[in-house]
């Protein structure tokens, strides 16, 4: 905890400028280039980014504007993010009845509306029981399977373990 983690992952999405120093992200500059990297990336920051008083569908809806997706892709892609998260038969409930695990997959699933180039998770099993700890990574390992570049911040050891490379943060600095 206080390592750096979220505040470079923060730097990488462009939600906070870089102090000193430079960052690309896919191939994007992050502070003279933050629209194209925006566009590039899906995130699920470790704290809910969902209205739980709308609908998942109206939550898919409200980011489909965001991302910019046409009446077409958005209706394409909110009926493949709410199969992909086994959520199409909730579709129409208010968040707020949803456990964890079912919002985190919601968030996810949010993430990848606009087939991102790479995917950041800020320590997206925060919170979430071994059930829902499962899910989430069976559908991140999918992902990583399909191609997809994942970004994950954690500080539970058998995560970053299940990882292709580990970086160890300490005070800001990559020290290993």
């Amino acid at each position: 905890n206080g390592a750096g983690k979220s505040t470079s992952l923060h730097m990488f999405t462009t939600i906070v400028k870089p102090t000193s120093g430079t960052a690309k992200v896919a191939g994007f500059d992050v502070t003279s280039q933050a629209a194209a990297v925006r566009a590039s990336i899906g995130v699920v920051f470790q704290e809910p980014a969902l209205d739980e008083r709308l609908t998942a569908r109206e939550n898919l809806e409200i980011h489909a504007v965001l991302y910019g997706l046409n009446h077409k892709q958005t209706k394409e892609a909110i009926a493949h993010a709410l199969e992909w998260s086994d959520l199409s038969s909730v579709a129409q409930r208010p968040l707020r009845i949803f456990s964890g695990g079912m919002k985190r997959r919601l968030e996810l699933a949010r993430s990848l509306m606009h087939t991102p180039k790479l995917l950041f998770l800020d320590e997206p099993t925060l919170g979430l029981d071994p059930q829902g700890r499962i899910h989430l990574w069976e559908r991140v390992q999918g992902l990583r399977e399909a191609g997809l570049t994942v970004f994950m911040t954690t500080h539970y050891l058998q995560e970053a373990e299940s990882c292709d490379r580990v970086g160890i943060m300490d005070k800001g600095q990559l020290i290993a």
